[in-house]
């Protein structure tokens, strides 16, 4: 795996979701490798999609602003791409609960639509599919590894299933070459930070910045582990220069795993502003929350080697610095969302 990153040099890669925070990322790293970056992304509303995201770096990628669930876009978009990473997706668990058949379309049905468009009109591709921790429920036991059981606590775990499911049976039937990486929780530069229906780990910075009150939900006991975004952004570069994972789901997990009320307390002491008091858990939140979670990463260490690199601390720092810079260009009306949780 030495020579990943110059695996993508004038290689033509794409990204769907490409406007949101991972793939946003991904794509300004992608662009410092040099490879040719085509951008997929729908830009529905409150999703996530921001064009400030690669403002800078725009004259050297391309952006299509296009909807996944058209089946005719992807057939002829996919075409000649070396390499798909595949991001697109609805991810706030509590609109999936209020609105399950949009989530099914985005996170199952338009999934199969890509896998189709790749398999008739480039199955020479490789496709890294961003899949999601969600999808294991309630751990039974920590820290959580692959060999756990799928038994998801809401529709968006339903159907990200799914969508990975689709992903490595393609792999295995048709050798349309798939790995799915199954993300905890991602944050840092980029992230929707709008409203709090995709995560609460962006809310909480913003509020931080803002000098508001967080609200930490039943006594900040539970667990997470939380992954930088340019440590997550190296996960897909390595699944997708690789061959030794194809057909396999990988987690991608922090290093640090760390109590809310502890987590909080970090960012408020990294801020310097802010502060936060403990309240009763939201019915409808407590119903498909997951309790303490963080995951087992040793398969892809073995399979691909990589480890998170980026401190809790110095990621925070980093987040922290990047929003009081550009905040504005996150939470401006016209831009399309919410600012209430």
């Amino acid at each position: 795996m030495t020579d990943y990153l110059e695996f993508y040099r004038g290689r033509p890669v794409m990204i769907t979701g490409g406007l949101g925070f991972i793939g946003s990322n991904l794509a300004r790293r992608l662009v410092e490798l040099q490879a040719k970056v085509l951008i997929v992304d729908g830009l529905i509303p409150g999703y996530g999609g921001n064009l400030f995201n690669v403002r800078d770096v725009e004259p050297a990628l391309r952006v299509n602003v296009a909807d996944i669930r058209q089946q005719s876009t992807m057939n002829y978009l996919v075409q000649g791409h070396h390499v798909i990473f595949n991001l697109a997706g609805q991810v706030s668990h509590i609109e999936s609960m209020q609105d399950p058949r949009t989530d099914l379309d985005i996170n199952c049905r338009a999934q199969l639509f890509l896998l189709e468009a790749c398999r008739h009109n480039n199955p020479g591709a490789k496709v890294v599919y961003a899949g999601t921790r969600q999808i294991y429920g309630r751990p039974s036991g920590l820290p959580v590894s692959e060999a756990h059981l799928v038994r998801p606590t809401d529709v968006n775990g339903v159907n990200k299933a799914a969508g990975e499911y689709y992903h490595l049976v393609y792999n295995d039937v048709f050798h349309l070459r798939a790995t799915s990486l199954r993300l905890t929780n991602v944050f840092g530069p980029r992230q929707l930070v709008r409203h709090s229906r995709q995560g609460f780990i962006g809310w909480f910075i913003r509020l931080a910045i803002e000098d508001r009150e967080i609200l930490v939900y039943g006594d900040g006991t539970q667990v997470r582990d939380l992954v930088y975004v340019d440590d997550a952004v190296d996960a897909f570069l390595r699944a997708g220069a690789s061959d030794a994972c194809n057909g396999m789901a990988l987690n991608v997990g922090g290093a640090e795993p760390i109590a809310h009320r502890d987590l909080v307390e970090l960012l408020l002491s990294v801020a310097g502003t802010g502060s936060y008091r403990f309240v009763d858990w939201p019915s409808d939140k407590k119903a498909i929350d997951i309790g303490s979670f963080y995951a087992d990463s040793s398969l892809i260490a073995a399979t691909l080697g990589w480890r998170p690199r980026t401190s809790l601390r110095e990621g925070l720092l980093r987040t922290v610095g990047y929003y009081r810079e550009h905040l504005p260009h996150y939470v401006d009306a016209e831009a399309g969302g919410t600012a209430s949780p």
